[in-house]
């Protein structure tokens, strides 16, 4: 069975930048220790990358969420340069999910990464929605929220909707 790895936006600015916070540092080693066990058998890994430009105050989420990050070709943008990301697909997303899974064939998919409570949710929903019958999963030791509530929330929010919880 093909099992894949989605690495969700662990970017500079939400580790230790703009929106950085002490859990998302603490999650790192566990990131890195995921993505090593998957190439370690083949599995395929992706990563996304939260994007935005220039005029990310004037868009609808710089008004909701005014606090500018991940601005594209910063080093808030970058992934973590300790995740190996060498073979690794990474997709550029200007949202919190991403609209185009549909396109992959999916067996298996876990989900690590930031923000649990924004689009670590949104696309464990997005990808389950699409492939209700296949194992969605995430790793809780592998996410950090806003905060811990808000990471907690989200854990329940996603076990709800079937989506493993490890």
């Amino acid at each position: 069975m093909k099992k894949t790895l989605i690495v969700i936006d662990m970017q500079n600015d939400f580790i230790d930048g703009s929106l950085g916070t002490a859990e998302a540092v603490q999650i790192v080693g566990n990131v890195a220790a995921k993505i090593q066990e998957y190439k370690s058998r083949g599995d395929e890994i992706i990563f996304t990358r939260d994007t935005h430009h220039e005029n990310y105050m004037e868009t609808n989420e710089g008004k909701h969420l005014p606090v500018v990050h991940c601005i594209e070709g910063t080093k808030g943008w970058e992934i973590r340069e300790e995740l190996d990301t060498e073979g690794a697909k990474i997709i550029d997303k200007p949202s919190f999910g991403y609209t185009k899974w549909g396109d992959y064939d999916f067996e298996e998919v876990e989900l690590v990464g930031l923000c649990t409570d924004i689009c670590v949710v949104s696309n464990a929903l997005i990808i389950k929605a699409l492939f209700p019958e296949i194992k969605v999963s995430v790793d809780s030791g592998c996410c950090a929220g806003v905060t811990p509530e808000s990471h907690e929330a989200a854990l329940k929010t996603m076990q709800m909707c079937q989506v493993e919880i490890n």
